[in-house]
């Protein structure tokens, strides 16, 4: 068996839709704080960007700041300091003891490391927490359909595995519970996502990928499909990009969309 497939053997059973019934009622937050401990011990990576941008589960930044002892903020080197770094890390360890629930761990937890996260602890995670984390993982994340940490199957999966009331808030739900039995959705790519046309994302709305795809002078393409609303998990709105997840197998009439004047009129 090829080692991708290996994974996904293993990871998709704890988390798919067949299966819901057997997920955690409660999370265990203390498996998911031993965790994020363990990433915390990860030595900070200095990047090609700026001597100060750096790769790290839990900062960005070489530069943070610290208080001494009278509580005065102070601004330290991380990278050039062993001993800076071992005090940041006591602060961050101690803000990740002290959480009462995982909703406090994940926002300490970069962006671009939270899918990282998130695939050490699903299988912690309560249905309701799990669903919470996604959603928050997915608005939050640049480009989360080319995050590596986790294939596209596993990501389907934690949706699939998610629960729609979490996942989105009152309005979202409503919207997606308007929608046509079958809807046409479009997706904006452009060279760096030109091979990843049936992502999981995709949007109702035509003048938001025409955007996407040309932002930064960028000669994207406009593509769009047809799909069951069946298939449709989620509609995010919180940024008014009317965004659905999608199953990419069931998307029917696939093609180059036809340049649009103005985009389809959605009910607010």
């Amino acid at each position: 068996m090829h080692r991708a497939e290996k994974l996904y053997a293993f990871f998709l059973p704890k988390i798919q839709h067949e299966e819901k019934e057997r997920m955690r009622k409660e999370t265990d937050l203390e498996e998911v704080k031993e965790i994020a401990t363990l990433l915390l011990w990860l030595p900070p990576q200095a990047t090609k960007f700026s001597p100060m941008i750096v790769k790290h589960p839990f900062t960005d930044c070489g530069m943070v700041v610290l208080r001494n002892s009278q509580q005065e903020p102070k601004p330290v080197n991380i990278l050039e300091s062993e001993s800076a770094f071992s005090c940041w890390r006591e602060e961050i360890g101690k803000r990740i003891k002290q959480a009462k629930s995982v909703q406090e761990i994940y926002p300490l937890v970069t962006k671009s490391y939270t899918f990282a996260f998130l695939k050490h602890t699903a299988d912690y995670l309560s249905q309701k927490d799990l669903s919470e984390i996604l959603s928050m993982a997915w608005v939050n994340t640049e480009c989360p359909n080319l995050d590596q940490n986790l294939s596209q199957r596993q990501k389907l999966a934690l949706f699939q595995a998610a629960d729609p009331i979490y996942l989105m808030d009152a309005s979202e739900r409503e919207k997606l519970e308007r929608l046509e039995d079958e809807v046409t959705v479009y997706r904006g790519v452009t060279s760096c996502t030109a091979k990843n046309i049936r992502a999981l994302s995709w949007t109702l709305d035509y003048e938001t990928v025409d955007w996407f795809a040309h932002r930064f002078g960028e000669t994207g393409k406009v593509y769009e499909a047809r799909i069951n609303k069946e298939h449709i998990y989620v509609l995010f709105n919180s940024r008014g990009e009317w965004e659905v997840i999608v199953d990419p197998k069931y998307l029917t009439e696939l093609r180059e969309a036809p340049k649009q004047e103005e985009g389809p009129t959605l009910t607010q």
